[in-house]
């Protein structure tokens, strides 16, 4: 399970890389506590590899894919404004993030 969690992320980092590249910094991650954002490992891997703190929130995907529909059609002034109807559950800031990277080189070096 660990394994197939990892690659998850690894895929998801594959991807923040990209975003990064085209200058998009990835520095916080605003997530549901659904799906994948409920396994610890997963989040734990996650702010691991990116170096990004993720914060989690009392919500589904569906409400924040529409908060970031509002972020980016204007309607909501920034992302404290977004996300200040939610209730804020954790906050996950990056440990071990040397093995991680290593690992994640790894992963990226077999592609």
């Amino acid at each position: 399970m660990r394994a197939a969690q990892e690659g998850i992320v690894f895929s998801f980092q594959y991807g923040i890389e990209i975003m990064e590249k085209m200058g998009i910094p990835v520095k916080m991650i605003h997530a549901g506590k659904a799906n994948m954002f409920l396994s610890p490992i997963f989040r734990d891997t996650l702010a691991g590899v990116s170096g990004a703190t993720i914060e989690l929130y009392d919500t589904d995907g569906s409400v924040g894919a529409a908060k970031g529909a509002g972020i980016g059609a204007g309607i909501y002034r920034d992302n404290n404004e977004a996300f200040a109807t939610l209730e804020k559950l954790a906050v996950i800031t990056p440990s071990h993030e040397e093995e991680y990277k290593a690992a994640y080189e790894n992963w990226k070096s077999n592609l």
